[in-house]
């Protein structure tokens, strides 16, 4: 029943769920020297108020849900927020993403995968709330949408013995994103929300850019 709601707001090309900047990755490593950061935003995609957010109901809202696993394949945390349209919000990775995980292990690198939803309800972009939708992404009631974009932040180790971490900030990869990939990443963090009492549940975007420095 769970996999025929997944599939069925779905256009598919062989395997892929067919929207742009739906499914994006990025990694952050070396966490025990100093932190990583993830900043994202809603480009508008699927609408704006035509006279900014003070005039009329919401419209062309998205949820931002975060999924950070350990280099093992553990998924170890994760969490949702709510972006409005041409709003940019941040997480530290081990502030807010690994700040309490599943295994109370903090890793000394992550995969991060971001997936964007429709707020609800159905289809729509009007929700004001994305409290678990990590959990239901790619069902009836939070369909996976494109609309978001991501940049991250991680430290490189020096090219010589004594030097100084250093710090690159690059786009999030757009990659392809499969149903099984879809069902195993939301009902893995559907049994931590059920399961984990509350470790693993990640903390959720402020509002705001994060640098290098925080």
């Amino acid at each position: 029943m769970r996999t025929s709601l997944h599939l069925v707001m779905y256009t598919l090309v062989g395997t892929a769920l067919c929207y742009a900047d739906k499914f994006q990755i990025l990694y952050a490593s070396n966490i025990d020297k100093g932190d990583s950061f993830l900043n994202v935003t809603n480009t508008g995609a699927n609408g704006a108020a035509l006279n900014g957010p003070g005039f009329g109901g919401a419209t062309g809202n998205i949820c931002l849900n975060v999924y950070g696993f350990s280099p093992d394949e553990q998924l170890v945390a994760c969490c949702s927020c709510l972006i409005t349209p041409n709003g940019l919000v941040s997480l530290s990775v081990t502030q807010d993403i690994l700040f309490n995980t599943l295994t109370g292990i903090r890793p000394n690198s992550t995969v991060i995968k971001l997936v964007t939803t429709a707020t609800g309800p159905g289809p729509s972009f009007t929700g004001t709330s994305c409290t678990n939708t990590a959990a239901m992404a790619g069902t009836n009631s939070n369909p996976v949408v494109g609309g978001a974009l991501a940049w991250g932040t991680t430290l490189h180790a020096p090219a010589v013995s004594g030097g100084s971490f250093v710090t690159t900030e690059r786009p999030a990869l757009e990659a392809t994103l499969s149903p099984e990939e879809l069902l195993s990443i939301s009902n893995r963090c559907a049994n931590i929300i059920g399961n984990g009492s509350s470790y693993g549940i990640c903390r959720s975007c402020r509002t705001g850019g994060l640098n290098a420095e925080r």
